[in-house]
């Protein structure tokens, strides 16, 4: 995965604000790269520890990553059975709020 593309995605995900989330998709569309969300996981598997990658959710609603729920409990973000509730509300969309 190019090196620019991964600071690209790093970048986006720093600005989704506390209390909100964002998906896979979203960071994609955002940086360039409709369709590559797996990507987008796959960079966050490895990213700096100021990438909130907690906030980062797929487009369903449901953490891909069950740890993740505690940060993002500590943030407000109620969760039930891996789904975030109120998704569509806390939902982030970079392309609409950048």
């Amino acid at each position: 995965m190019d090196e620019i593309f991964k600071q690209q995605i790093y970048e986006i995900t720093r600005l989704i604000p506390k209390g909100r989330v964002s998906s896979y998709g979203a960071i994609a569309k955002a940086v360039g790269y409709p369709n590559h969300s797996r990507h987008v996981g796959k960079a966050m598997g490895g990213c700096p520890e100021d990438v909130p990658a907690h906030r980062v959710i797929s487009s369903s609603g449901v953490l891909s990553v069950p740890e993740f729920q505690k940060r993002l409990e500590a943030e407000g973000i109620t969760v039930e059975n891996l789904r975030i509730k109120d998704f569509k509300k806390l939902f982030w969309n970079p392309l609409e709020e950048i």
